[in-house]
């Protein structure tokens, strides 16, 4: 099978006209500015390892990343650490929320880089001597999977900080357990600002197609970050990308993706493309509703899934 011809002859607007009519989910209330999004947006690109993309309308509609930037946070952690990173976050699912005040029995580590805690911790450990330089690493580096400069909302990096006080006890557990050495105050904000980072769908697809080239950047040719991060990323993904719902997720679509409480998937099949869907009406695992339903779509007409014997 051309996968790449196959997705770049595929019509995302007609799977976007497909998705719409689906009208169940809310739009998360986290923060104000979330709780504001237009429910009826929806926005759908991809983009191949060979550098070629496409969008449906709306696929140039601009949001915040939030949780959809742990995969790239992990990333970055293990390329400035050398894979270290590992010794210091957990990998395994845990089957709860994403938010759940819980960590590894023995060790205080969080489960894995895909939940608030694990995002805390990775975004603490990424190259950087106080938190405005990790924040100026992390935007380097996301920028570097997107292919473009990307910026930060501030009014949206200030309500996470403001409103963070899940991540706030999550931050004092893990001090308390000596597996988060830096401030509370500053792990909440340089996370916050990440997850404030400005995207579009075609940006996230881009960020996807970067993993799934294995960490070449497929538009610039820049070497994000290693074959052997990317591989460990992905597989991350595959497993806990989509919190309690990831078996499901798996089964059903079977690329490897991550959620966002803002409506976005990012998802990254190896060696072939990734791709990303934006709409903000979530279930109750937090993903997106629309996303959820033009991913196993698009996992099916391109015959995408991870475990599926092609036709």
């Amino acid at each position: 099978m051309n996968f790449a011809a196959d997705a770049l002859s595929y019509d995302l607007d007609a799977l976007r006209e497909r998705v719409l009519p689906e009208s169940g989910g809310a739009v998360t209330e986290s923060i104000p500015q979330l709780a504001e999004a237009d429910a009826g947006q929806c926005g759908i690109a991809l983009m191949t390892v060979d550098g070629d993309s496409r969008s449906s309308r709306e696929g140039d509609v601009e949001f915040s990343i939030q949780s959809a930037v742990k995969p790239f946070l992990f990333a970055l952690a293990l390329q400035d650490t050398d894979r270290a990173a590992l010794t210091r976050v957990g990998i395994e699912p845990t089957g709860e929320a994403f938010d759940a005040i819980k960590l590894e029995s023995g060790t205080g580590r969080p489960p894995n880089p895909m939940v608030n805690a694990g995002a805390l911790l990775t975004s603490s450990i990424v190259d950087g001597g106080n938190a405005d330089a990790r924040s100026a690493r992390i935007a380097e580096g996301l920028s570097a999977f997107a292919g473009r400069e990307l910026r930060v909302d501030e009014e949206i990096a200030e309500s996470e900080q403001r409103l963070g006080d899940r991540n706030r006890a999550l931050a004092h557990l893990m001090r308390s357990e000596e597996t988060l050495r830096v401030e509370t105050d500053d792990a909440i904000a340089v996370y916050g600002r990440a997850c404030a980072t400005l995207v579009t769908a075609e940006t996230l697809a881009a960020m996807g197609a970067t993993l799934a080239a294995g960490g070449l950047n497929p538009r610039t040719g820049e070497r994000v970050v290693s074959r052997e991060v990317a591989r460990d990323v992905i597989s991350v993904m595959a497993t806990c990308g989509v919190y309690d719902g990831s078996g499901r997720w798996m089964r059903e679509v079977g690329v490897p993706a991550k959620s966002s409480v803002s409506g976005a998937i990012v998802l990254a099949a190896p060696g072939v493309l990734g791709a990303a869907v934006f709409s903000p009406p979530l279930d109750e695992q937090g993903t997106s509703v629309r996303g959820h339903r033009a991913s196993a779509r698009l996992s099916e007409d391109l015959s995408l899934h991870a475990f599926g014997v092609p036709r």
